[in-house]
């Protein structure tokens, strides 16, 4: 069947014009709409077999904070994949980066006369971990790009020497303690606070409800086709009813008394009886959102974006064009590099130390999450939202099956699997749509 046809200047619902059905007239994108069913579908079968823990919000809090990493490398990796290449080094980058940030915080710096909790140890550490993830990224793409060495090799070679350059670097050691103010990084241990969570959900449900009015003046402005009021309506009331819904259950989960006792006592006070203090919104969390705004503004507002994706969808047209697609390939394995730097940071503060399996295994789930949302392996097409909805579909999988009792070899056949399927049901999608 061809699509509804639309006068080219007119709007919606205009006379003489043809009727929209519901799914139309909202013009939602049918993959993320599938996306967002399947992850509720997961959410709700789980939250069956245990009872209601699943979206408890203390789990929710703790689902939050597990997929953070993931997704941060997630939008890179679409970057990646949209140019035609694969990145099989990122969680190898992100150990020797948290290797790296380990040792000059528990080895080198109070060598240097810097002890733990100095000022300058957090940021100087993490400075660190952030120029070793660049550096890293950006020889992968010189010898990509200017070499041209295949990406699989070059990465799949860095897969195995950068872990193992970051073992050497520890002598096996896992790697602790870790300055205060960089484990505040990690979640649990840095929150915003119920108010101060409160007044970022806000700013939050506002930039959305501008976001719908902006889009559609825009589209006024240039005489396209816009949706119905209502449908715009439906569209932001649903936006800021998840944002705000989001932080009313990060902040319904209640900080544990000891924790909240030892923080008291820290300041010299004592907690009054009856008290309770939620979590509210990590700061982990508020960084991933962030990279995706960041991320999403680079694909689709600037040059570098633009460049990445008229590349991925015909490399050679591209470079006749005048596209330095050599560089390109540098600046977008940079990018990769340094996202696998700042992954690094958030990590190893949520586990309070530097382990030498940190990172095992993200290879698999970065490029699974970016497959499910999306991202066309034959490149030219993904979106950031997409990539970061799949890590956390990737990670309720895991996250519930760990609740369930299932083991851990099933639970990656499952998630083997669903990688699989996922990819299936993209080509599906394209071949019925027509899309390359």
């Amino acid at each position: 069947m061809s699509d509804t046809p639309r006068t080219s200047g007119g709007t919606t619902g205009q006379a003489g014009a043809p009727q929209r059905s519901l799914m139309q007239s909202l013009e939602l994108d049918m993959r993320l709409l599938g996306m967002i069913g399947a992850f509720v579908l997961i959410a709700l079968v789980f939250n069956f077999f245990t009872g209601g823990n699943f979206l408890s919000p203390r789990n929710i809090f703790n689902l939050t904070i597990q997929t953070v990493s993931v997704a941060i490398m997630a939008t890179g990796m679409v970057f990646v994949i949209v140019t035609r290449n694969i990145d099989l080094s990122v969680g190898a980058v992100l150990a020797i980066s948290s290797a790296m940030m380990a040792m000059m915080q528990a080895r080198w710096m109070p060598g240097w006369g810097v002890e733990l909790g100095s000022p300058v140890m957090a940021p100087v550490a993490m400075l660190t971990g952030l120029i070793i993830g660049t550096l890293i990224g950006a020889f992968n793409g010189y010898l990509i790009g200017y070499q041209k060495i295949p990406a699989f090799i070059v990465t799949l070679g860095g897969f195995l020497v950068w872990r193992y350059a970051g073992w050497y670097l520890t002598s096996g050691q896992t790697i602790a303690p870790l300055d205060g103010t960089f484990i505040l990084f990690g979640g649990a241990e840095g929150t915003l606070g119920e108010t101060l969570s409160w007044v970022v959900g806000g700013l939050a449900a506002l930039a959305a409800i501008y976001g719908v009015w902006s889009a559609r003046q825009n589209r006024l402005r240039h005489a396209f086709p816009v949706k119905p009021l209502w449908a715009e309506f439906a569209l932001g009331g649903a936006a800021v009813a998840t944002i705000l819904g989001f932080i009313a259950t990060l902040n319904a989960y209640d900080i544990p008394k000891g924790k909240l006792r030892r923080m008291f006592e820290a300041r010299g006070e004592v907690v009054p009886d009856g008290f309770s203090q939620g979590h509210g919104l990590p700061i982990s969390v508020l960084i991933l959102i962030v990279v995706a705004i960041s991320m999403t503004v680079v694909a689709q507002k600037t040059r570098l974006g633009k460049y990445i994706f008229a590349t991925g969808g015909n490399p050679d047209a591209a470079e006749l064009s005048g596209i330095n697609t050599r560089l390109l390939t540098v600046k977008v394995f940079a990018i990769m590099g340094f996202l696998c730097g700042l992954s690094a940071i958030i990590a190893q503060a949520r586990l309070q130390s530097h382990a030498n399996d940190i990172g095992t295994l993200d290879e698999l789930r970065v490029i699974a999450a970016a497959v499910i949302g999306g991202t066309a392996l034959s490149g030219g097409a993904g979106t950031i939202y997409g990539a970061i909805l799949g890590a956390l579909i990737m990670q309720s999988l895991t996250s519930g099956m760990g609740m369930v009792g299932v083991d851990s070899p099933l639970q990656n056949i499952v998630v083997g699997s669903v990688l699989v399927f996922a990819v299936w049901i993209d080509i599906q999608y394209r071949k019925r749509t027509g899309v390359k």
